[in-house]
């Protein structure tokens, strides 16, 4: 991570023209500052005409010091498997529903921002997940995830039959609706209304959650985040592999899925005092009587 932070890439939720003033309300504060700003090619076409320098995420993966997202978490969970292997911090300014990524609030944005430009900010590393497709063999397809990795059926009623192995070795054979590898970000996504466990963000490991499984014995597991998770699909009418909520590939009877851990963690900027059980608390309505 550079800093001070000399060029800031700003990027707002897809397909969304109500993004534009908050955006330019930021971009017009950083430029202010001296901050070279640069602004997404698709968010871009929402703000008018305008002296910014507009970027692909690639762009920004080479020139940025620091991306602030503008959105909700599905944004974020957009954005961070670009440029986290370029190494570039990410901010996220809540425009969504829950805001676990996204924790800075709209209300409190320029004089949040404008604390973490003068170093006032928490860091967080953040494990992200790598998988690949092989079929006959060969790898087909590969991506990368920051909340998980999903194998799941399709529209069939069947359940898909699969063998799981970890590091090489056999771990055990199951009938089940599909199974999901997270993160410790992902905890408290698919993985938690699956019955995972909620894993705090600085744990360096891998959660392995079966999604309705037809045996009761198939419980969640904790890997070791250098594990190497395999999984070899015996049967299934259709499924599909997913990443997050960005990519999608299908997988088929005979195809091996290897998951590991991606080299690069994402980091997260957070502002002075950032909590994560605060975070669970308002989130999840724990501080909520009944």
């Amino acid at each position: 991570m550079k800093f001070p932070f000399k060029t800031v890439a700003l990027i707002g939720k897809r397909s969304t023209p109500e993004i534009a003033a908050p955006l330019l309300e930021l971009a017009a504060f950083l430029a202010g500052t001296g901050v070279g700003v640069i602004v997404d090619e698709l968010t871009a076409p929402y703000l008018g005409e305008n002296a910014y320098t507009v970027a692909t995420l690639e762009e920004m993966g080479r020139t940025a010091d620091l991306a602030i997202v503008l959105g909700g978490d599905g944004t974020m969970l957009n954005i961070v498997c670009a440029l986290a292997p370029h190494k570039v911090p990410l901010a996220g300014v809540n425009q969504g529903r829950l805001g676990f990524l996204t924790d800075i609030s709209l209300d409190n944005m320029l004089p949040t921002i404008g604390a973490m430009l003068e170093g006032k900010f928490v860091t967080e590393q953040r494990t992200l997940l790598q998988a690949k497709v092989l079929r006959e063999g060969a790898e087909s397809q590969s991506a990368l995830a920051f909340n998980e990795v999903v194998m799941h059926r399709g529209g069939a009623s069947s359940m898909m039959e699969f063998e799981v192995a970890i590091d090489g070795e056999y771990l055990y054979k199951q009938r089940a609706d599909g199974l999901i590898a997270a993160t410790p970000t992902g905890s408290t996504a698919y993985a938690l209304s699956a019955g995972g466990p909620i894993v705090h963000p600085a744990l360096d490991i891998i959660t392995l959650v079966p999604v309705c499984p037809h045996a009761l014995s198939n419980r969640p597991i904790v890997l070791k985040s250098h594990s190497v998770l395999e999984v070899l699909i015996h049967r299934c009418t259709e499924a599909s592999l997913r990443f997050d909520s960005h990519t999608r590939f299908d997988v088929c009877e005979g195809d091996r899925v290897v998951v590991s851990r991606f080299p690069e963690p994402a980091c997260l900027l957070h502002p002075e005092g950032h909590s994560y059980y605060h975070t669970l608390r308002e989130k999840l309505l724990w501080n909520k009587t009944y």
